[in-house]
């Protein structure tokens, strides 16, 4: 009887979750469709000419009917509707069609930058995630501190800064004047790609797009905690005695843990966006580098899987977000 209670709230917790994730499926499913065919109209409102952008340099030297049967092989001649319609279909089979940048499947493309995307993703996250946790717990455990006003500035200063910046300054700081690390590619000039060069090759860009979301994290962090320290709970533990150690890791902290993880959900898209950039900067093979080169060729079936994976991707971390706060917070309704 003992374990009545806990198991109860246990399996209540559960089943919120459970909710929750079925309304945001519910919700999810068919804005990808709607995100998937606004990428095909768009792209196909763009002045640009896909035919010219898969020919490159050379289009000149193709007669019309040359260019025509072309299109027709290409699957260019048909309707933006038609070639999102069609690229569904095949994508519901498992066929996402062929990447006219890359000259390749684009399930291959995807396979050969996925992981490299994601893994910059997770390191960029850790760094971000470790950072503000601890600077944003500094500044708002000792609000008006000197800690406080100089991580509070440095907050938003850096916040100020694009991405690009970071990155560009980085290379120029631990790359170029102190030599510390690599600045681009995955390996050095003419070497394997083994762990150990790839590792090293993943500190600045880590650090970039890392750094590039602290300034956010740790004000959020910061204010998160400033109002827990006001709450009503809080002040009946200092009131009781207790103290300022045990007030601040048992009463403060854990308070200001659920709005932390929704911002780190609502984060993501910047994240992401970030990624993009800081691949470009540093030469890394992920999916950053082939969105571009994919918007700039019109290559429809790639662009339309990366923007979908980077949509469903925020939609998966909004939502782990939430069921991470339902699971530590009783208190939060899983309302969707």
């Amino acid at each position: 009887m003992v374990l009545a209670g806990p198991l109860d709230a246990l399996v209540t917790r559960r089943a919120r979750i459970v909710r929750l994730t079925g309304r945001r499926l519910a919700f999810g499913v068919p804005l990808v469709l709607v995100v998937s065919l606004a990428t095909f109209g768009l792209a196909a409102a763009s002045p640009f000419d896909p035919l010219d952008a898969y020919l490159g340099g050379v289009g000149d030297g193709y007669t019309e009917a040359e260019r025509a049967a072309l299109k027709h092989t290409l699957g260019l001649d048909q309707s933006w509707f038609a070639s999102w319609w069609h690229w569904l279909a095949n994508a519901v089979t498992g066929d996402l069609g062929y990447s006219r940048a890359y000259h390749a499947p684009v399930l291959q493309v995807l396979g050969d930058r996925l992981g490299w995307t994601a893994l910059l993703g997770l390191a960029g996250s850790v760094v971000a995630v470790v950072l503000a946790g601890v600077l944003g717990a500094v500044a708002g455990l000792r609000p008006g501190g000197l800690a406080d006003r100089a991580i509070s500035a440095l907050a938003v200063v850096l916040q100020a800064v694009p991405p690009f910046v970071i990155a560009l300054g980085s290379v120029l700081l631990f790359a170029v004047t102190l030599r510390l690390f690599p600045a681009s590619g995955l390996t050095d000039p003419g070497a394997a790609i083994t762990a150990g060069s790839a590792a090293r090759h993943l500190v600045l860009p880590a650090l970039a797009l890392g750094l590039s979301q602290v300034p956010w994290l740790v004000l959020g962090l910061r204010e998160a905690i400033t109002r827990a320290a006001g709450s009503d709970a809080v002040r009946g533990a200092q009131a009781r005695g207790l103290p300022r150690r045990i007030v601040d890791l048992r009463h403060i902290l854990p308070l200001s843990v659920t709005p932390f993880f929704a911002l780190i959900g609502g984060r993501l898209p910047e994240l992401l966006v970030g990624a993009t950039v800081v691949e470009t900067v540093f030469a890394w093979p992920g999916l950053g580098d082939a969105t571009v080169n994919s918007a700039r060729a019109l290559d429809f079936p790639l662009l339309a899987i990366v923007t979908v994976l980077t949509v469903a991707l925020v939609l998966l971390g909004n939502l782990a977000a939430d069921a991470a706060a339902v699971a530590v917070d009783p208190r939060i309704e899983a309302d969707g």
